[in-house]
């Protein structure tokens, strides 16, 4: 247990001085390794007494990156990329976060984008846990949350029947970033109590859901929806036959958090052609609700300014 004398110790030390005096990445890596929050044991240590797993085989962490800003991962998440043998990364996993693993560490694309798909699910469940029975420490770093829309149940079976220790790090959903960085409330009590996620993409090509429920659900909450792009003129139509008016406000955010953000907003009757005239084709969120009129004028240049970072 720490104690407040040995963290204001520290706060007055020669190291910290000799921290601060780094990069800004490199002050949070030295501080991690050395400050008084640092493991005191490596996090792939194989006397770890807290796992009834064999010792002999290696560990895996399902790893949230957040929506793209490398700022918005966790103190968890970038301790365990220094510390992984190898990660295994998916396509909505930033550049921004990339950077932050070591050169040391080897780096597996596992990416899965609409219609490009660089290996099957099966496959990188298969991966996985061939390269922790190999006794590695394994990051699978997955963009946003593990929790939602991230296919983690499925790797976390394979893991379990292969009998390999494992735990779930989570990350800032998109829906979050995009409300922050947008200024658009995902809940507001004049207009919207409660939110539902979901996703436009499932197993089978042909699904959506429900129209009739779906529009009801529209009408009395936000409703925010994940890779929703390709399919946002299909929901615009099925909305409208369904009861919603067609001046229902709806906004697309293109790449998430990002200095590259871009937001495009309109109805459900406009929508589809302004995002068509925007070229928008990075990963794109929709906000479909009355929020979307109730939008901040957040200032993200405040957001990305990285000379914040110098008190760390």
């Amino acid at each position: 247990m720490l104690s407040v004398t040995s963290v204001f110790s520290f706060l007055n030390s020669s190291l910290l001085s000799s921290v601060l005096s780094q990069s800004p990445l490199l002050r949070l890596s030295h501080y991690l390794r050395t400050g008084p929050f640092a493991l005191k044991t490596p996090l792939h240590s194989r006397n770890d007494t807290r796992s009834s797993q064999d010792s002999s085989k290696g560990q895996v962490f399902i790893v949230g990156a957040g929506p793209g800003d490398s700022e918005l991962l966790t103190l968890k998440a970038f301790r365990l990329l220094q510390t992984a043998d190898v990660v295994l990364f998916d396509a909505l996993v930033s550049d921004e976060v990339l950077s932050l693993i070591p050169n040391g560490v080897a780096r597996e694309y596992v990416g899965k984008r609409c219609k490009k798909h660089s290996a099957s699910q099966a496959d990188i469940c298969h991966r996985i846990v061939d390269l922790a029975l190999q006794g590695k420490l394994v990051v699978r770093l997955k963009g946003g949350d593990p929790a939602l829309f991230a296919r983690t149940s499925e790797e976390a079976v394979a893991l379990e029947q292969a009998g390999i220790s494992f735990a779930i790090v989570p990350g800032i959903t998109a829906a979050s970033g995009v409300s922050a960085y947008t200024g658009i409330p995902l809940t507001d009590r004049r207009c919207a109590q409660s939110v539902s996620f979901i996703t436009a993409h499932f197993k089978d090509a042909s699904q959506w859901p429900e129209m009739a429920p779906l529009a009801q659900n529209v009408l009395k909450q936000t409703v925010v929806v994940y890779m929703g792009l390709s399919r946002l003129q299909g929901l615009c139509n099925g909305l409208k036959q369904f009861g919603v008016p067609s001046d229902w406000p709806v906004a697309a955010i293109e790449n998430a958090t990002m200095p590259s953000q871009r937001i495009i907003t309109g109805t459900l009757s406009s929508i589809g052609a302004n995002v068509s005239h925007a070229n928008l084709t990075g990963p794109t969120l929709l906000i479909l609700g009355k929020v979307v009129e109730f939008r901040h004028s957040v200032d993200t240049i405040l957001l990305h300014t990285k000379k914040h970072a110098a008190t760390i």
